[in-house]
């Protein structure tokens, strides 16, 4: 089976089992998801969305984010790991968005890339979640899948997953898709060295497994 026919089937079996998929990050604005996902670096998106609601609340805006100190953001996020680097790429990126931005999160890929903190993976979810554009997010769900699925070999660099899966993937269907790679990674298709796959939908369309 060739990549592109792979593609296809996967996207359709995990459509179907995954409908309603979405970033599982809390959020209801950009910007929290910006402080969100810079978060979740390492650590759980649960333990993220149990922290930033005593961020949020005591630090509402961007403005007064940016003007919060670097220590006071540390101790409140803590929890996730990496604290210091976390508060003050958090801090940063208020700054830069209060100052350069009009407190405004930016519609563009490379505009979101200057950003303290925020590196690709985080900017392609911006772009497909917040601004419902073509986006591709590889997460470790992201990258284990698809090298044991079969659509790229061997590769586990995110920027090159990306790029390889831009040729596999219609625009359209990108963000859903890896959306749906993080349900699955977390339910059928682990981490372990024997994932379930005889409960997988995907099975007969797997590198893997099937053909």
């Amino acid at each position: 089976m060739r990549k592109k026919e792979r593609a296809r089937a996967l996207i359709e079996r995990l459509k179907t089992e995954y409908p309603d998929a979405a970033c599982s990050l809390d959020y209801n604005d950009a910007w929290k998801l910006l402080v969100s996902v810079r978060l979740a670096a390492q650590c759980t998106d649960a333990r993220v969305n149990q922290i930033v609601p005593e961020l949020f609340e005591k630090y509402p805006t961007i403005e007064a984010l940016a003007d919060a100190d670097v220590a006071d953001i540390e101790a409140i996020v803590k929890p996730c790991g990496l604290g210091r680097s976390k508060a003050r790429d958090i801090s940063g990126c208020m700054k830069m968005l209060r100052d350069q931005f009009a407190s405004q999160v930016p519609d563009d890929f490379d505009a979101l890339l200057s950003l303290p903190g925020v590196g690709r993976k985080s900017a392609n979810l911006i772009m497909g979640d917040v601004f419902g554009k073509p986006a591709i997010v590889t997460d470790t769900h992201c990258i284990r899948l698809v090298n044991r699925m079969g659509l790229v070999d061997g590769c586990k660099d995110p920027k090159k997953v990306e790029l390889e899966l831009w040729k596999l993937i219609p625009p359209e269907e990108g963000s859903d898709f890896c959306h749906r790679l993080v349900y699955h990674g977390r339910d059928v298709c682990t981490a372990r060295k024997h994932p379930h796959c005889e409960h997988c939908c995907c099975a007969d369309v797997c590198k893997k497994v099937g053909v």
